[in-house]
């Protein structure tokens, strides 16, 4: 009994390790170089051309996107409403009054640094981009998929 046991704890050990991910070296290489500080990596191929990693930044949890070829594509880590710029609140409260701030994400690209901030105004869910000095750079109504 004790050997089966045995046998059965190492069989499920093996089938967590072989969900595991890693990235390709010319990615980690890539995060390497751009996060060398970073603490705790987790990766997770996103899609068939991304690799995103999940790491902690002092303290902070971060989330790090890159392609196949090891170019970096976007970092994002939660923020709090206070830690927003006065423009960015200037333009939730005249532009979307009512809502309710759901979530808040610092978001770095090759081409954009802002805020993606979902709001909730009764069932209306939206997903916002707003660029630091407070123009509203995107703006998109989420649909909630129905559950079985």
């Amino acid at each position: 009994m004790k050997k089966k046991i045995t046998m059965i704890s190492l069989l499920a050990s093996f089938a967590i390790m072989s969900f595991a991910q890693t990235a390709p070296t010319i990615v980690q290489d890539a995060f390497n170089a751009k996060y060398p500080n970073a603490k705790t990596v987790e990766w997770e191929q996103e899609n068939d051309s991304v690799w995103e990693a999940e790491f902690k930044l002092e303290g902070v949890e971060y989330s790090a996107n890159f392609s196949n070829e090891g170019v970096w594509k976007e970092t994002e880590h939660e923020i709090k409403t206070k830690d927003l710029p006065q423009a960015v609140k200037n333009t939730l409260a005249k532009d979307f009054a009512g809502f309710e701030v759901e979530e808040i994400e610092m978001v770095e690209s090759p081409g954009f640094t802002g805020y993606e901030i979902e709001i909730e105004k009764g069932e209306v869910t939206m997903e916002v981009r707003i660029d630091k000095a407070g123009k509203v750079i995107k703006k998109e109504v989420k649909v909630e998929e129905e559950k079985d």
